[in-house]
């Protein structure tokens, strides 16, 4: 069985992001990037996979500019056996996005698409959905197990009131939430060996995908500073300020 992995380029997570002076984007100069932590988690489960022996291929695919050749190095160190960047300096949105992975997927025919549920940058949580529309797979969204037999696979999905487990006939997109596991750490040979592990490089032009923006951002700000709180000596003088100051009763 060959996965597919998605792998996209976020500013990491423990880094404070900060808007250009004039408020045209995020500013990236000299911050730290890392791969987006859910597709992390979806590269560990397609590693996990492989040492069942239940997968016999890892590809991992980055859409972005020539720096994204980082994260899918990393993708190799972590375990996948090949990369694919479809490098463009447009700013992919969601859409384009889906479209460039279902001309991977025609590409490369895998049985099983693992992405992240959402990247931490955009928080769009849409590729997944979009990418098992346009190919016509099946689709598990939100998984916190995955389980395949034969030609199926049976994902345990996070929902609002619990947990729901549904069957899919492969080939299938399936989205990682945080609780599927925990991603495991690169070691120093890995990171070795993943230097000479091969990576196919093409563009959108090559895959005829339109990628032009459809959204636009106009600005971006940081949000408004809360005030601080403050202390009250007992119920009253709550009541009080709830409802002279606050005015919300």
């Amino acid at each position: 069985m060959k996965v597919l992995v998605a792998v996209k380029r976020v500013v990491d997570y423990n880094v404070k992001v900060r808007p250009k002076s004039d408020g045209t984007g995020v500013d990236l100069n000299n911050v730290k990037m890392a791969i987006n932590p859910f597709c992390e988690i979806a590269i560990e489960e397609a590693v996990r996979l492989k040492e069942k022996g239940v997968v016999t291929e890892i590809v991992a695919v980055s859409i972005g500019a020539k720096v994204s050749q980082e994260q899918i190095r990393t993708a190799l160190a972590l375990g996948a056996d090949r990369g694919i960047l479809v490098e463009t300096d447009v700013e992919v949105q969601p859409l384009a996005i889906a479209k460039l992975l279902k001309a991977v997927c025609d590409k490369e025919q895998p049985q099983m698409v693992i992405l992240g549920k959402q990247a931490i940058d955009g928080d769009n949580n849409q590729t997944g959905q979009m990418l098992a529309a346009l190919t016509g797979m099946s689709q598990g969204t939100f998984a916190s197990e995955v389980v395949v037999e034969g030609d199926s696979v049976t994902v345990t999905r996070e929902v609002d009131s619990g947990s729901q487990v549904v069957k899919l006939s492969l080939p299938a997109v399936i989205t990682t939430d945080l609780r599927l596991n925990e991603p495991r750490y690169a070691s120093l040979p890995n990171i070795m060996k993943a230097k000479k592990k091969p990576m196919d490089v093409m563009t959108p032009e090559e895959l005829g995908v339109e990628v032009t923006p459809r959204v636009t951002t106009l600005k971006v700000e940081p949000p408004a500073e809360r005030k601080a709180g403050i202390k009250v000596a007992d119920v009253a003088e709550l009541v009080e300020k709830l409802k002279n100051e606050a005015k919300v009763i």
